[in-house]
């Protein structure tokens, strides 16, 4: 049975559709301090991380992995930290006041502006028409992922379908050769 992501209102899970998708999972750390940083960072009350818990890539900044080898791995030390909160959950961020740190909060990325803001749903946008955009960011980010992947997996299914028509040829043209030589035709 595939495990889902433990995060709050995270609906990915463990499938293969998922990982077309490019989203990995990964398992809380053993390390109690570590693993105890990380169940305060998902902000749900009373939850304690079991050895199935899981938690997906997208709840990760891109320079928390490792992507060196075969295997997608965070780097050590990395805790999540992107998460979609109700308003309530969130933790309100001081405004800077100096020079040098409204400078410094100039160059923010713009994807963790994106993540601190709070989606409202839109009652005149639903998801029940293939058609319509999802009213949150996230659900947005992952249909855009799912065209993607949809757009990888057509553009290889043409690939190996010239080929197989390249083959088809060589042996159809081969055979008339050799039909030639022995003077069959």
């Amino acid at each position: 049975m595939p495990g889902s992501c433990a995060a709050w209102g995270c609906r990915n899970r463990h499938t293969f559709q998922t990982r077309l998708r490019g989203i990995t999972f990964h398992k809380f750390p053993k390390e109690t301090k570590v693993r105890r940083q990380w169940e305060m960072a998902l902000r749900r009350k009373g939850f304690s991380a079991s050895e199935s818990s899981l938690l997906c890539s997208e709840h990760f900044r891109p320079e928390d992995f490792d992507r060196t080898g075969q295997t997608v791995r965070l780097r050590d030390g990395t805790k999540p930290a992107v998460f979609n909160f109700l308003s309530h959950l969130r933790r309100e961020v001081t405004t800077r006041t100096t020079r040098t740190s409204k400078k410094a909060e100039e160059g923010l990325t713009v994807a963790s502006s994106l993540h601190s803001q709070e989606t409202k749903p839109n009652p005149e946008t639903s998801d029940d028409h293939s058609y319509a955009l999802p009213a949150c960011l996230s659900g947005l980010k992952a249909k855009l992922n799912d065209a993607l992947a949809r757009v990888e997996s057509l553009e290889r299914d043409k690939r190996n379908l010239k080929d197989k028509e390249r083959r088809a040829k060589n042996t159809v043209r081969c055979l008339l050769e050799e039909l030639k030589r022995k003077k069959v035709t």
